[in-house]
């Protein structure tokens, strides 16, 4: 079997069988499109044979994704996606061995989140007035953004049904199909409630359900999202990487330093894992150091 037969396959079979998302479909796409981009390149090969590929093979590219410039967290993800397409391959008889199954990920480097602190965080929300129908959506989306840690895919998505105004709280499906309420504070819901009274302003189909709209009054793109969190946080901030992202971890890391339990910040968040959501442990900590050792009598010596 060809490779580019081999992956038409799996995604089909992601989309149709594990009913993943089709942002999930094409990123694993994208991720194989490329390991096959380099294998083609390598064999000289129009249609190189998945039997043909071995594990020294996929070790390369991984390397050839490093030595351009590509992060160790990244190489480490398009190795996912190939280790998936070998083991679907595997089980369903496709191939009879599997390269990518002994292949080390690449350690990826430690980062810690960045984040807004509380005072940066007021003076983006206060400096927002809305006052027409896209700046009322804009503060919603940040307020959401920051007031629930909400992701990125879950708020694009977000359907008018799932915001329940009378208990203050979303109902989103994350990753893996799984749902989770999240509680939403009153600013929050205040500021979803003026973004609804000026909805209509966007034109919207009668029957689009989609919350967030843009000025077409059509579903705001994830892109469009990103734009909207950037073009304000850099209003009010010279942080380098200002993205949605930046206001779930500030939304965490928050929680966390006003004395929230992990497990609990891990629930908020859809974590699968403790592990996943102990980072911010680290950011809070950083700070507790750094107060501690500025502020005690007997931390330093004069």
């Amino acid at each position: 079997m060809k490779i580019r037969q081999a992956i038409e396959m799996f995604l089909k079979y992601l989309a149709a069988e594990r009913r993943f998302s089709g942002h999930s479909v094409e990123a694993y796409g994208r991720d194989l499109g490329q390991f096959e981009e380099f294998i083609r390149t390598v064999q000289g090969s129009e249609g190189p044979a998945i039997e043909l590929i071995q594990k020294s093979d996929i070790q390369d590219f991984l390397g050839e994704l490093v030595r351009h410039g590509m992060t160790r967290k990244t190489a480490a993800r398009k190795l996912a996606s190939i280790k998936a397409l070998f083991r679907y391959l595997t089980r369903s008889g496709q191939a009879a061995m599997n390269p990518a199954g002994q292949v080390i990920s690449p350690k990826a480097e430690k980062s810690l989140p960045v984040f807004l602190s509380e005072s940066e965080m007021q003076k983006v929300l206060d400096g927002i007035s809305p006052d027409s129908a896209a700046d009322a959506r804009d503060l919603a989306i940040l307020e959401l953004f920051y007031g629930t840690g909400i992701r990125l895919s879950e708020l694009a998505s977000l359907k008018l049904e799932q915001v329940d105004g009378i208990r203050r709280n979303i109902r989103v499906l994350g990753k893996g199909n799984k749902e989770r309420i999240m509680p939403a504070g009153i600013r929050t819901m205040e500021a979803l409630s003026r973004y609804l009274e000026k909805r209509p302003e966007l034109h919207p189909d009668p029957a689009e359900t989609v919350f967030f709209l843009n000025a077409g009054g059509k579903p705001l793109s994830r892109r469009g999202i990103q734009w909207i969190v950037g073009k304000w946080l850099r209003r009010f901030s010279e942080r380098a990487h200002l993205s949605p992202h930046v206001l779930r971890h500030s939304f965490a890391t928050h929680l966390l330093d006003r004395g929230a339990g992990l497990e609990g910040v891990r629930e908020l968040l859809g974590h699968a894992s403790l592990s996943t959501t102990q980072i911010y442990t680290h950011v809070s900590m950083e700070r507790l150091q750094r107060v501690y050792h500025q502020s005690f009598p007997r931390a330093r010596r004069e």
